[in-house]
């Protein structure tokens, strides 16, 4: 049993970023600045991206990326159910219907197969999600939408640092959204970014970001004078803070720094669970990649291990372990369940995992010897049920 409890996962806060957070303060502009345009500028430049749009979360950027879309009533999206319900309520809420294809069952990512038996005339967009670091098929992908004129929409929370095929996510011709929470690889506290290369729908989520007006408080304060504003259409209030971006700014200097330690751990997880052959582990993908490893995660069967996955989460919590649950199946959830019922085994592969799935802890300042201790707590506890 260790000493203290070790979390899931922690976020990784230098003296940069508290100097950072200070000389914000003291500069006497906290809200929406000049540190925001610079982080979405750095940001733009280390995805590869032209443009970069900073929000108060990924849930807001999807919120007005799907607005600045016109994705609303009588419109389908296909995105998968594994997945934290953000991205497929910000549909719902736009008015048009979220439809579920299945993952690959290996890598729990979207598969293009099954979202091309779900496309439907009234199909909008696809949504993928870079789940846990990796990145989905954006070949596929991008051919089904392309022959078909259908918006890809790249869910990128899990996905700073995430490569496909030797490019970033987020550099593609299609928008992506990043979630800045407390646990992702680059935080800002809360926050996102919506990387775009289309001008005209830049333009437009940054008016939607701050209530639809021409021009925020900075853009008619900077220059030294007042300034006037029109309203283009009503909008909303997701607009970053420079003191959040005064975090993101040294977060992502430090991103090589991050990822690599991330990437450590997660090879001496892969090392030491080789020993454990009742836990299963997600494979890579086939096509050149670069893992961020967001999460590290294991499929906890009943059959192999004696425990159901909540059973074996339990008794580590018991020995001061934290694990996480990435993720309950959307299309089970009760909201989704009655409002858009589908037939049990429709999404085999999602079940599967979703009931089965534990996430370790993995985070930056980790250390090697917790991670040995975390294995070593699971080979006891299932030494015991062989």
């Amino acid at each position: 049993m260790l000493r203290d409890f070790l979390p899931v996962a922690r976020p990784s806060v230098t003296e940069a970023e508290i100097q950072e957070v200070c000389d914000a303060l003291r500069s006497g502009w906290i809200t929406s600045g000049p540190r925001v345009l610079a982080f979405e500028k750095a940001f733009a430049e280390h995805v590869g991206a032209r443009h970069a749009v900073a929000v108060t979360s990924a849930t807001s950027g999807f919120h007005i990326l799907f607005r600045a879309l016109e994705i609303g009533p009588g419109g389908e999206v296909v995105t998968p159910s594994l997945t934290w319900p953000s991205a497929v309520n910000m549909i719902e809420l736009a008015g048009a219907r979220p439809v579920f294809a299945d993952v690959d069952r290996s890598t729990f990512q979207l598969d293009p197969e099954s979202v091309e038996r779900v496309l439907s005339p009234r199909t909008r967009a696809v949504v993928p999600v870079h789940f846990a670091g990796q990145p989905s098929d954006l070949d596929a992908l991008r051919s089904l939408c392309l022959d078909r004129g259908l918006v890809l929409v790249e869910d990128a929370a899990h996905a700073v640092g995430t490569e496909h095929r030797g490019s970033r996510i987020g550099s593609g011709g299609n928008p992506a959204v990043f979630s800045f929470h407390a646990i992702k690889n680059l935080t800002t506290g809360e926050g996102g970014m919506i990387t775009t290369n289309d001008d005209a729908l830049r333009d437009r989520l940054l008016s939607l970001r701050f209530h639809g007006v021409t021009q925020d408080a900075w853009k008619r304060h900077a220059g030294g004078r007042p300034g006037g504003y029109d309203l283009l259409e009503p909008g909303f209030k997701h607009n970053l803070t420079d003191i959040q971006a005064a975090i993101g700014i040294v977060q992502l200097r430090r991103q090589e720094e991050i990822r690599a330690r991330r990437e450590a751990l997660a090879q001496l997880y892969d090392r030491l669970l080789s020993e454990v052959p009742e836990l299963e582990r997600p494979r890579g993908v086939a096509y050149p990649h670069r893992h961020a490893w967001h999460l590290y995660q294991v499929l906890v069967d009943r059959d192999r291990t004696g425990l159901s996955r909540d059973e074996l989460r339990d008794e580590l919590r018991r020995r001061n372990v934290g694990t996480g649950l990435h993720f309950l199946a959307v299309h089970e959830l009760e909201y989704y369940r009655k409002r858009y019922p589908i037939p049990a085994g429709s999404l085999a592969a999602t079940e599967h995992i979703a009931r089965r799935t534990m996430s370790l802890p993995l985070f930056p300042d980790l250390r090697e010897e917790d991670v040995r201790a975390v294995v070593g707590e699971l080979q006891e506890i299932l030494r015991g049920r062989r």
